[in-house]
């Protein structure tokens, strides 16, 4: 599972938000594949990235919003963006661009469908840059 991490162009994910973390699944994946000598190395001092792969592409989707200013802030609340930017860093991507989705499922038919159609108007224009 690893050599494809290694053979890749690119790495996409789309993550979405689990009781304010990332899926099990996903975990479980990360744990699969991130091994010593095949995704990072250690001496028993420090650990180094091995991966080739130098670009990846996340877009983040949340059913709620975790500004600083709302019940929720992504200080306290938010254990999904900066778990997976660090293992993609860890690992040896150098280049991480993000996107962030959030209100999917708020009450607001409205408010819920344009945030969803925003996302997906700003994942178009970056996937054509990535």
């Amino acid at each position: 599972m690893a050599a494809r991490f290694q053979q890749a162009d690119c790495i996409l994910l789309g993550v979405p938000m689990w009781n304010f973390a990332y899926p099990y699944k996903l975990k479980q994946l990360i744990d699969l594949v991130s091994q010593r000598n095949m995704l990072f190395t250690y001496d028993g001092t420090e650990y180094g990235p091995l991966l080739k792969t130098s670009r990846a592409f996340v877009v983040y989707v949340r059913g709620g919003t975790y500004a600083e200013d709302s019940p929720t802030p992504a200080s306290q609340f938010d254990h999904q963006k900066g778990y997976i930017d660090f293992w993609l860093k860890f690992i040896g991507v150098k280049e991480v661009h993000t996107l962030v989705v959030e209100g999917t499922t708020w009450p607001a038919k409205e408010k819920r469908e344009e945030s969803i159609a925003h996302g997906k108007d700003v994942a178009r224009k970056l996937a054509a840059e990535f």
